[in-house]
């Protein structure tokens, strides 16, 4: 079965390294993140390691899409030199401030106007976990998800993907064209040689803006969010003073008392609940808070 027309899109996101030297500042209600660097997110580059193999064997054309400020060049350049096709990096300073669901209409949107076959990414972000929004996004443009992917094969009108279950199982499954497959284990990612890499700089990576989407901007960023944003600063210790170490106690226990400050922290409180139950209390939380109405 031919496979001219397959056509594969790779989203890129980045992650924050947790190596040294990462100096996190706080200033005021904000916090910084000024040294703190930047890397692709391993599972993403599984992802266009999954896509490029599929191009070698196949002829398929792989897409490179990152979501984000100028910086992701590079990670874009580096999908140039391991042998992606095409780069484009969105970003508009009207996004900002979006939830999941806000930026999951984005890049529905940009599936809807590249009408890819397959888009791939990873499952997990390395750093913060899961991500919602390429779930979200395929149930936004009503296309099948599979998710914890460590394989993929096109068959007939469709792929078949071999996926993670529980405690270790595998779980064979099938999405017809057009579907999304957000891989969780695969194929170690090539290395680009020096040449690749230097050609990869000639290279033009597209840029597109909310207005080349079509998207109202009232719809994205922080007014389409379905939770409100709200000011947040670094937590203030609330502390519980304890009496002067008593004179009549041991060397040891009296200098352990100074060295704390005569400080003691206050016990946490544990909730048992439900599922069900705690769902209803955070948006009990939330609604008290006035972030959702």
């Amino acid at each position: 079965m031919p496979y001219n027309n397959l056509h594969i899109l790779v989203l890129l996101r980045e992650i924050a390294d947790p190596r040294p030297p990462a100096r996190v500042t706080t200033r005021g209600a904000g916090i910084g993140d000024r040294g703190l660097r930047r890397l692709p997110n391993p599972a993403d580059l599984v992802a266009l390691e999954e896509a490029l193999r599929l191009k070698d064997s196949l002829g398929a054309t792989v897409t490179a899409l990152a979501v984000g400020p100028e910086r992701l060049d590079d990670t874009l350049r580096l999908a140039f030199s391991l042998g992606a096709d095409r780069g484009i990096r969105f970003w508009d300073h009207g996004v900002e401030g979006g939830d999941a669901a806000a930026d999951a209409r984005i890049l529905a949107r940009i599936v809807g106007i590249l009408s890819p076959s397959l888009v791939f990414t990873g499952n997990r972000m390395q750093d913060r976990g899961d991500d919602p929004v390429p779930a979200l996004a395929a149930a936004t443009a009503g296309i099948p998800c599979v998710t914890a992917a460590v394989s993929v094969l096109p068959v007939e009108n469709g792929v078949e993907a071999l996926r993670k279950g529980d405690r270790g199982s595998r779980q064979r499954v099938r999405a017809p064209f057009p579907c999304t497959v957000l891989f969780d284990e695969g194929h170690t990612p090539r290395y680009p040689s020096l040449e690749a890499v230097t050609r990869s700089l000639a290279l033009s990576i597209e840029e597109w803006e909310l207005a080349d989407l079509g998207i109202p901007f009232w719809e994205v960023g922080a007014t389409g969010s379905r939770l409100a944003t709200a000011e947040f600063s670094a937590p203030r210790p609330d502390p519980v003073r304890v009496v002067t170490p008593d004179p009549t106690l041991p060397a040891f226990e009296r200098i352990l008392s100074l060295l704390s400050g005569g400080i003691k922290a206050r016990e946490g409180k544990t909730h048992q609940l439900t599922a069900d139950e705690t769902a209803t209390k955070l948006w009990q939380i939330f609604r008290e808070e006035g972030l959702a109405q």
